[in-house]
């Protein structure tokens, strides 16, 4: 279930709260009693063992040089 992030404006505390995407944007009270709180924009970070990209296994960068790789002449 995704984790939401959350700020009291209240008291300043921030909070975590789980519940599902369908109900990502409703309001969460603060763990104080206060109502007035808001959503935090979160960075996702996915770890494991995955083929994912990697800069020895993509593609070989062009080589030469200047703004376009040197075949222009305009080096």
């Amino acid at each position: 279930m995704p984790q939401y992030e959350f700020r009291c404006r209240a008291c300043g505390d921030t909070f975590e709260v789980n519940r599902p995407m369908s109900d990502s944007g409703k309001p969460a009270a603060c763990p104080q009693g206060h109502a007035d709180t808001v959503k935090l924009l979160s960075t996702v970070a996915f770890t494991g063992r995955g083929g994912g990209f990697t800069p020895s296994s993509g593609p070989a960068a062009p080589s030469g040089g200047g703004c376009c790789g040197g075949g222009c002449g305009c080096g």
